[in-house]
């Protein structure tokens, strides 16, 4: 299936039939990605007197409960409200879903004893000034990425320079395979995040960042149409399912 998308006065044909899907699912368990100390998330069937929610083991159907924290186990989409005193949902503030994106991979520097992404390595990737949305792949990109536990790893992050440089370009959407846009421990100031959002200034309430997706190797840098699919979470991080479209040549 092809649709054509006009940017512009110019016309793109999307391959609606083949999806990339760059979100991490989750399982329960330890094999599940998981970040900021938390035991693994759980999924077991409900048990009352007389019912059990597993048709393996006798019941009529399965109905699983599901304990998870959707910052630390899955793909999650989160706004503002991950850090402002206001309670900001991410569902009430995310009212478009289809964005064009760019794909970039990016070895983050060695900083002292911390790998980051600078200013200057996205001014070398983000030649387009019009991407509404920036998917960053890092390298080394491991399959074991899926799996990780991210808790006292201290894992790559992006500088405050390098978010101002995004926002200075009008990137409204910032996707990264990280657990988190700033410094696992900071000391609570969260620099990158704010920057992000503009707190302080004129908020930037309808921008979002997605943690821990994964791009596989064989999906080529470039631009994609992006849809941004969010579970409607009354809440400031909900999981997100980001899936990619190949733009096609004209």
């Amino acid at each position: 299936m092809i649709a054509t998308i006009t940017r512009g006065s110019t016309q793109y044909q999307i391959d609606l039939a083949n999806p990339i899907d760059i979100s991490i699912p989750l399982v329960g368990g330890k094999d599940n990605v998981n970040a900021w100390y938390l035991e693994p998330p759980i999924i077991e069937p409900v048990k009352t007197e007389g019912f059990i929610g597993k048709v393996a083991e006798g019941g009529s159907v399965n109905f699983n409960m599901v304990h998870f924290n959707p910052h630390s186990h899955v793909t999650h989409t989160e706004c503002s409200g991950h850090i402002t005193r206001e309670v900001h949902s991410v569902n009430r503030h995310l009212n478009n879903y289809f964005f064009w994106a760019k794909l970039v991979t990016v070895a983050p520097e060695k900083i002292g004893d911390d790998f980051a992404i600078s200013a200057k390595q996205l001014e070398y990737v983000l030649d387009d000034k019009s991407t509404e949305a920036l998917i960053i792949r890092t390298i080394p990109n491991v399959e074991a990425k899926r799996s990780k536990d991210y808790s006292n790893t201290n894992p790559a992050y992006l500088l405050e320079e390098a978010i101002h440089f995004l926002v200075d370009h009008d990137v409204k959407h910032l996707l990264v395979d990280l657990p988190s846009v700033d410094k696992e421990r900071d000391g609570g100031q969260l620099a990158s995040h704010k920057a992000f959002w503009n707190i302080g200034g004129e908020e930037r309430s309808d921008a979002t960042i997605t943690e821990l997706i994964y791009v596989p190797n064989t999906i080529e840098d470039g631009m994609y149409w992006l849809n941004l699919q969010v579970a409607p979470f009354e809440n400031d991080a909900a999981p997100s399912r980001p899936v990619l479209f190949k733009i096609l040549e004209t």
